[in-house]
């Protein structure tokens, strides 16, 4: 809501403001909404993969390698013979989720280490923000591939490996939301009325301290995505044959320069849609988020 402090009734600024604040309002609102509709056409066609596709992810059609596309295989087939249209929809299962759980693990850990070093300060708070600053210091996409060759391939590992280069930057935002949040009066009000630590934590300071994590965790899901498809593309992630965007396209790269196409940008193309489903949404909350303070 735009801020009509100091406007009287009958000065012309107020119409101004008023129209500034519904128009912001109506951009978010488009931005929200465009976005959340292509993440869930995305998360649709994956869970209707079996019933939109009479290919198996990983069945090979050994009359078919590198067909073009045709009526059997609505995008063609791959190097190997793979039904590519089949292959783009079971793979948005695993790029999904893993980008969602890591991100969501990311939240959970980056939020407690925030909360901890926010609130009690002192020691406890310059050794973990020390441990922040050294996973901040390497860019994310090399830090993600040194922890992701250490840790080696897996799902459980790929969703571990983007949750902990995620987690430092959580934590900073965390800190820093608790460290303003706990100098006003309600929480000296909740420790004079003996409310123990745990409960000035979980009660007052965090469901206050979340607004900005809210705002930015939708923009690193589509980081994410982008982070396993770099790593699945450099051999780092999910292996062929398992179904997954970025190694379709690794797979599939060589052939474009021969005009088959179809290998990888139907992947590329279903990459694309879903991070800027992510990014649209993530605009549109923290363009709402920005209205509400103004």
């Amino acid at each position: 809501m735009a801020d009509l402090r100091g406007v009287g009734p009958g000065d012309a600024g107020a119409d101004a403001v008023i129209v500034t604040g519904s128009r912001d309002d109506r951009f978010s609102r488009i931005l929200i909404i465009t976005g959340a509709t292509l993440l869930a056409v995305v998360a649709l066609a994956a869970l209707a993969a079996p019933l939109l596709s009479s290919w198996g992810a990983t069945e090979v059609d050994p009359n078919a390698t590198l067909a073009a596309p045709a009526g059997a295989h609505l995008l063609g087939t791959d190097t190997n013979g793979m039904d590519v249209w089949s292959r783009v929809l079971h793979a948005a299962r695993l790029d999904l989720g893993i980008a969602v759980a890591a991100v969501a693990l990311a939240v959970v850990v980056g939020t407690l280490l925030g909360l901890v070093a926010g609130y009690r300060g002192g020691w406890i708070d310059d050794v973990l923000m020390r441990v922040v600053d050294i996973f901040q210091a390497f860019p994310t996409f090399i830090l993600a591939l040194a922890v992701a060759a250490l840790l080696g391939n897996g799902t459980v590992n790929l969703i571990i490996t983007i949750a902990a280069v995620n987690a430092p930057a959580y934590a900073r935002l965390v800190r820093a939301e608790v460290r303003t949040q706990r100098e006003l009066p309600f929480v000296d009000a909740a420790v004079t009325s003996g409310a123990s630590t745990t409960g000035i934590l979980w009660r007052h300071l965090l469901p206050n301290s979340l607004t900005p994590v809210r705002t930015i965790a939708p923009l690193n899901c589509g980081w994410a995505m982008l982070t396993l498809a770099g790593l699945s593309f450099l051999g780092l992630g999910v292996s062929i044959p398992e179904a997954e965007w970025g190694a379709m396209i690794s797979l599939g790269a060589p052939d474009v320069v021969g005009g088959r196409w179809w290998t990888s940008v139907p992947p590329g193309l279903a990459l694309f849609v879903s991070v800027l489903g992510f990014s649209l949404l993530g605009e549109g909350l923290q363009e709402r988020a920005n209205a509400k303070r103004r």
